[in-house]
């Protein structure tokens, strides 16, 4: 059986796992837990027609509830929490129909949130760029993408090899870019309005944030993208080393952009120095990582990064080496700024971001794997196997582990 006679099998699988999860959550989590007492009200608001009810605390646009309105209206669904629950359950049952174009669009020789981001990178790259900005409004960064991707997927810039190029090639492409303006000018129209009307919320707004803006203030966190690095390369390992020759091709080649000569070695080294002194001056310990036990995140941080004041200098080589290996896996069949495209934007996407806490890395990761194409059988099924691993441990912890006085786990 082929992969794409096999689909329809994976994802029937897929759903029917989401939708016992589902079942299992509202068997043993009765009532309201973490942010649902914000956003169950909400919701249920929108439900009963109060669409000008607002709860300070919520920060994000009411997308789900308008989607919860939708759903009783149509379908006369109960805006209670277990119908609630099942809102973004549907929206997670299109993420494999929109992931699925989007890996194969991927190619050099072919031209709630994550959902939306995904689906915005996908109708901007098949050139349907009114729908795909109007889709993406909630996210003004991979809004932003989607259209710088279309592009450089269709243009003539200067754009060798990602893995034959140098940092000359670099200079020369963007040396190229005033010659094609004219052509990305037009196309660029919606996305503009996006961006006029982002600004106009920002200054309406006071912030980007809808609310409790005193725990959502921004900040220069550059040690949020080395952790992304370490994310992703934790969740994503599988892909890494299924390409060609697996982890010692993988690793040789790491080792030869780190210290394969006296210039590599020498960058290795101004790069390391520079990550410390920003982790040195831009750490930050956010309240809610110091203090809600409940997330996986607080146990990382107090056991790991604090566990001598050194480890978070000791994991720099780290840091770049997972940053090295994601670029040379990617950039088998890509071009220069294919592979750069998503760090530039993942850069405004994390560094206001003070907390450390995985939802924030999900988009990037997605779009950061999606990128990888090339993935054996057997790779496939290893990252499968792993994903299966830690999400049926994640909900075991979370649905029959809790702890009294602390409440359940989460990421």
């Amino acid at each position: 059986m082929s992969s794409t006679q096999a689909a329809p099998t994976y994802y029937v699988v897929f759903v029917t796992v989401a939708v016992l999860t589902l079942k299992a959550v509202n068997e043993e989590v009765t009532k309201p837990y973490m942010d649902e007492p914000f956003h169950v009200p909400q919701a249920q608001a929108y439900c009963n027609g109060d669409y000008w009810t607002w709860d300070p605390k919520i920060t994000t646009p009411p997308g789900l509830y308008a989607l919860s309105l939708v759903l009783k209206k149509v379908f006369m669904l109960k805006c209670n929490l277990s119908m609630l629950r099942l809102t973004p359950l549907l929206a997670l049952m299109c993420l494999p129909i929109a992931l699925t174009p989007l890996i194969s669009y991927h190619k050099r020789e072919r031209p709630p949130p994550l959902v939306s981001a995904v689906s915005t990178v996908l109708l901007a790259m098949q050139g349907k760029h009114w729908r795909a900005a109007l889709i993406g409004l909630n996210n003004i960064i991979w809004v932003l993408y989607a259209y710088a991707l279309s592009q450089v997927l269709y243009l003539r810039l200067h754009d060798p090899s990602a893995l034959e190029a140098s940092p000359v090639d670099l200079v020369r492409s963007v040396l190229s870019a005033p010659r094609v303006l004219p052509d990305i000018l037009r196309n660029f129209v919606p996305y503009a309005l996006v961006l006029i009307t982002f600004g106009a919320f920002v200054v309406w707004n006071g912030g980007i944030v809808l609310g409790d803006k005193a725990n959502h203030v921004p900040a220069f966190h550059v040690p949020q993208l080395y952790y992304f690095v370490g994310f992703a390369t934790a969740f994503g390992w599988p892909a890494l080393v299924s390409g060609s020759g697996g982890i010692p091709a993988l690793g040789r080649d790491v080792y030869a952009r780190m210290f394969g000569n006296k210039r590599n070695t020498a960058a290795t080294c101004v790069v390391s120095a520079g990550m410390c002194l920003t982790i040195y001056k831009f750490t930050i310990q956010h309240p809610f990582l110091l203090s809600d036990n409940r997330h996986y995140t607080f146990y990382i941080w107090r056991r790991v990064f604090l566990l001598h004041p050194l480890v978070p200098y000791l994991l720099v080589p780290g840091y770049i080496s997972c940053a090295w290996a994601w670029y040379i896996r990617i950039g088998y069949d890509q071009t220069l700024l294919q592979n750069l495209l998503l760090p530039v934007f993942v850069v405004p996407t994390l560094l206001p971001t003070p907390l450390l806490e995985p939802r924030y890395f999900l988009i990037p990761y997605i779009l950061l794997r999606a990128q990888v194409k090339d993935v054996p059988s057997w790779g496939l099924v290893l990252e499968g196997l792993w994903y299966m691993a830690i999400n049926a441990a994640t909900m075991y912890v979370f649905l029959y582990k809790e702890r009294v006085g602390v409440g359940r786990f989460m990421w």
